[in-house]
C-alpha cells in the first residue's frame, strides 16, 4: 500500500506565498508523473501542475508564472511553491502519483485559503 501526505495548507492573504508538500511513502515501485491538483467548492477537480520523471513540467495557464513544481525523487516527494497567491486559488489542494506500473494514488488533500 502507498500512502501519500500533504502539508502546507493554510490561510494566507492575498500576494502572499504557501509552500505545499507530498510525502509518498510504503511499497514505493518506479514513480512516473507526480502532480498537484485542486478542487473549489461547487467546481471540479482541476489540474495545478505537474512534473514527470524526467522532470518536464506542465501547468494550468490560470498559475503559470506564479507556481513551480519540484520532486525530490530519492525523497518520493513533490512540491508546490505557491506565490502571488489570490482569492481564486482558494480549493483542497490534492497531490496524485502515478506510478509506471499504472497505479495511481491520490493523498487526502490540504485546504488553502487566500483572503481578499
Amino acid at each position: 500500500q502507498v500512502q501519500l501526505v500533504e502539508s502546507g495548507g493554510g490561510l494566507v492573504q492575498a500576494g502572499g506565498s504557501l509552500r505545499l508538500s507530498c510525502a509518498a511513502s510504503g511499497r514505493i515501485s518506479r514513480i512516473n508523473a507526480m502532480g498537484w491538483y485542486r478542487q473549489a467548492p461547487g467546481k471540479q477537480r482541476e489540474l495545478v501542475a505537474t512534473v514527470a520523471s524526467g522532470g518536464s513540467t506542465n501547468s494550468a495557464d490560470s498559475v503559470k508564472g506564479r507556481f513551480t513544481i519540484s520532486r525530490d525523487n530519492p525523497k518520493n516527494t513533490v512540491d508546490l511553491q505557491m506565490n502571488s497567491l489570490k482569492p481564486e486559488d482558494t480549493a483542497v489542494y490534492y497531490c496524485k502519483i502515478t506510478f509506471l506500473n499504472g497505479m495511481v494514488y491520490w493523498g487526502k488533500g490540504t485546504l488553502v485559503t487566500v483572503s481578499s
